[in-house]
């Protein structure tokens, strides 16, 4: 995924929706509050709510672009990482092993080599005591408006499906089919996923603009990618829009 939203990072930055507060209420009730990384951050949309409940946060990206539009607060620290981090850089930027609370990977984790990655959250995370340290990662699928605007959604949707990643079925799937092989974290049955729910009201232009933040759609418009004019005029008539993912 490296480079794959470097030319959209600002639309990304403003268009994107939020995570809810009851996911990192949840994050918080399950981990000790030192430190914690978030892998992805892009724009550092979770890094900035993991910000009010832990004392520091490391949010790391490829992305130099995308860490550019990462609002600044005294506990984050930020840093662009090779595409394929060792342990070496992980203890050069993190710190040594077994010293985070939590690690997080907000719509990001089917773009991981997951073995990789794996073994680094294992080395990475606290072990033991009566809060080890949690792994959690999430995604948001395609949102939610009424009826007559979800059927011009889906149709748009499954226009841009030959400009998707192979990865993207992970998210289509909502996290089920992909590996997680880890224990359940304490009060759970599961590893999940759970559902949280964001809600956000955009207008038109808004609403338009966090399509355009789509890797897929930013593939297609390089190509000459006729359907998103036509798009734009089936939602024309809109006006502000709820959405929820």
């Amino acid at each position: 995924m490296a480079g794959l939203f470097d030319t959209q990072a600002e639309i990304y930055a403003a268009a994107r929706p939020d995570y809810p507060d009851s996911l990192f209420e949840f994050l918080a009730s399950v981990t000790h509050h030192g430190c914690v990384w978030d892998v992805g951050t892009g724009n550092g949309q979770a890094a900035i709510k993991l910000a009010e409940i832990f004392d520091r946060v490391i949010a790391t990206d490829v992305s130099s672009q995308q860490l550019q539009q990462a609002p600044q607060r005294p506990n984050i620290k930020y840093a662009v990482t090779s595409k394929s981090i060792t342990r070496d850089e992980l203890h050069s930027v993190i710190g040594p092993d077994h010293s985070l609370d939590l690690v997080t990977v907000a719509q990001a984790l089917h773009w991981f080599d997951l073995d990789a990655f794996y073994g680094h959250v294992g080395a990475m995370l606290r072990r033991g005591g009566d809060r080890p340290g949690v792994l959690a990662a999430w995604c948001y699928q395609l949102c939610h408006v009424d009826a007559d605007v979800d059927a011009v959604l889906t149709e748009f949707y499954a226009a841009t499906s030959p400009y998707w990643a192979p990865q993207r079925q992970l998210v289509d799937n909502g996290y089920r089919t992909i590996d997680f092989p880890f224990e359940p974290v304490a009060g759970q049955a599961s590893t999940g996923p759970l559902r949280f729910e964001s809600i956000k009201r955009l207008n038109l232009g808004q609403l338009l603009a966090y399509f355009r933040s789509w890797s897929a759609v930013q593939t297609a418009m390089t190509r000459g990618w006729p359907y998103w004019r036509s798009f734009g005029r089936h939602l024309r008539r809109a006006g502000p829009v709820i959405l929820w993912w």
